[in-house]
C-alpha cells in the first residue's frame, strides 16, 4: 500500500542581501517572516538571507496539516523553486523543529544548522491560553488595534505576547480586521505542533548549534542528550538574561554568539 503524498504550499518569502551563500530563516508559532527582519539585516552583507513564512502563517497559503514532515516539506520545495542546493538553517520555536526535521531527512541540503530556544522532544505543554485569547477578540466588531489589545488583555497579561500577537492583526477587503494565522488549523494541529518524531532513523552530522534563553525551559539540560543523540557535532551556548526569544530579547548577546558558530567575528 503506497503512502499519501504530502501536499506541499509554496511559501512566501522575504529576501535580502545577493551574491552569497544562501541562509534560510523559519520563525516560530504565531510568528511571520517579519519578526526576524533584523537579524536577517545583520547578516544580509554576508548571506543571501531568506525569511520565510511557514504555512497558515504570515502572507503563506493555509493549509489543513501542520507536521513538521509537510512543513519541512515545504521548505524543500522552496529551495528547489530558488535553486538553492544547500543552505545554512536557522530556526526557532517551531521554525526550529521544522529546521531539525529538514536536517534529519535531507541532510544533503543543510550545510549547517541553528536551533533557537527549542528541542528535538515531545512537549506536554499547549498554547491554549494564547488560542484562547485569540477567540476571545470579536473581530466583527473591534474598531482599532487598541481595542483588539484590550480584548487580548482579558486573558493575557503579557504585554510583550500580545504585541508579538498583535503582528497578525490585519485588515480585510470589508475594512474589519482578521487574524491572517489559520487558527482552526492550528489548534487542529497542536499536537503535532508540540512533538516531533523520536524515530527518525538518521542523524545529521554537520555542525549544529543550539541557543537558548536562560530563562526559558524549552531547551533545559535535560533536553540536551536527546538533541546530542540526533546532532552528535551540536554546540550549546544561553542567553542568560532571555526568554524564548533571545534574539529579540538581548539581540546584541544572541548576534555574537551566532557570529562565532558561523565563524563571522
Amino acid at each position: 500500500m503506497s503512502l499519501n503524498p504530502i501536499e506541499t504550499v509554496e511559501l512566501n518569502f522575504n529576501l535580502l542581501g545577493e551574491n552569497a551563500p544562501p541562509l534560510i530563516i523559519m520563525h516560530g508559532l504565531f510568528g511571520s517572516a517579519r519578526n526576524w527582519q533584523g537579524i536577517a539585516k545583520q547578516l544580509s552583507d554576508r548571506f543571501r538571507v531568506y525569511t520565510l513564512d511557514l504555512r497558515n502563517h504570515g502572507a503563506s497559503p493555509h493549509a489543513d496539516s501542520m507536521d513538521y514532515q509537510s512543513m519541512a516539506a515545504d521548505v524543500v520545495l522552496f529551495m528547489q523553486q530558488q535553486n538553492i542546493e544547500n543552505a545554512v538553517l536557522l530556526g526557532h520555536s517551531m521554525g526550529g523543529k521544522v529546521a531539525m526535521q529538514l536536517a534529519l531527512t535531507n541532510p544533503e541540503k543543510v550545510n549547517r544548522l541553528i536551533v533557537v530556544d527549542i528541542a528535538p522532544v515531545v512537549y506536554k505543554h499547549n498554547f491554549d491560553e494564547v488560542l484562547m485569547g485569540l477567540y476571545h477578540v470579536p473581530l466583527g466588531s473591534v474598531n482599532s488595534r487598541k481595542e483588539a489589545d484590550q480584548y487580548l488583555a482579558e486573558k493575557i497579561s503579557t504585554l510583550s505576547l500580545r504585541q508579538f500577537l498583535l503582528q497578525n492583526l490585519v485588515t480585510n477587503s470589508a475594512g474589519g480586521y482578521q487574524w491572517r494565522v489559520n487558527l482552526a488549523s492550528i489548534e487542529q494541529s497542536m499536537p503535532a505542533i508540540m512533538g516531533f518524531s523520536e524515530d527518525q532513523g538518521e542523524r545529521f552530522t554537520q555542525p549544529t548549534f543550539f541557543i537558548n534563553g536562560g530563562k526559558s525551559s524549552y531547551l533545559s539540560a535535560r533536553y540536551r542528550l536527546q538533541a546530542e543523540e540526533l546532532f552528535p557535532q551540536a554546540k550549546f551556548e544561553t542567553v542568560e538574561g532571555a526568554g524564548h526569544w533571545p534574539h529579540v530579547e538581548s539581540p546584541a548577546e544572541f548576534m555574537s554568539y551566532l557570529n562565532e558558530f558561523l565563524n563571522l567575528q
